[in-house]
Order: structure tokens, then C-alpha cells, then sequence
């Protein structure tokens, strides 16, 4: 892969993750029992081909994480077909979403320490 490729998924993943989150924001995918503005999408990893997107989210406050991503997968047509009139890309990429774990990481990781720091 080379550098100027691997730009080019890093510049498309940014742009699908700022629509998806003004798509959200504006509740324009119209998904029936999720109120999408309270969805955050943390980052989007494009596949080798820019034919499918891997999108990390995060509901406010983190509850019913599974819910939400099921929810948004099952739905993924109304989200994509959003996309497609925002983008102006050659391919529309299929959209899966995925739940964003890193913050609870970094949770327990504040965490260890937290412990680590009062044990000395």
C-alpha cells in the first residue's frame, strides 16, 4: 500500500464520519425507535477497496451499546441512503457499524492506575 493510498482511505473514512455524524445530528436517516442525535461516531475505517466502512459509535453516556449498534445495522439502508446525498464518491461504501470500545479501555486503564497509585 502506498503512503498516497493509504491517505486517500484516511480521507475518505474521515469524510463518511463527518456526514454520518451530520446525519445523525440532524436525525436525517429517519430510523424508527432511535433517536439518532444521541449517536456519536468516534471513527471510520474504510476497507482496502473504499467499498465498505466500518463505523465505530458510542450512544450518549454509553448505554445499550448493543441496542443501538443492532439497531443501526438492521436500518443501514436509511443510513447509507443518506450518505448518498451528501457524498460524491465513485463507489457508496456498505456501512457496519461497530461498538466503540476504547473508551471503556481507557476507563479501566484510568483505572489500574487509580489502584496501582493508592497501593504505593
Amino acid at each position: 500500500m502506498t503512503g498516497n493510498t493509504n491517505h486517500r482511505h484516511l480521507r475518505v473514512g474521515e469524510l463518511v464520519k463527518q456526514n454520518l455524524g451530520q446525519i445523525f445530528l440532524r436525525n436525517e436517516a429517519k430510523i424508527p425507535s432511535l433517536n439518532t442525535k444521541l449517536v456519536t461516531v468516534t471513527e471510520v475505517k474504510m476497507s482496502s477497496d473504499l467499498k465498505s466502512a466500518r463505523a465505530y459509535v458510542i450512544p450518549l453516556g454509553g448505554k445499550e451499546t448493543k441496542k443501538t449498534v443492532n439497531t443501526l445495522t438492521e436500518f443501514s439502508y436509511l443510513v447509507r441512503k443518506a450518505l448518498s446525498k451528501k457524498l460524491d464518491i465513485k463507489f457508496l461504501p456498505r456501512l457496519y457499524f461497530v461498538e466503540d470500545k476504547s473508551f471503556d479501555y481507557a476507563e479501566r486503564i484510568e483505572k489500574l492506575i487509580k489502584e496501582n497509585n493508592k497501593s504505593r
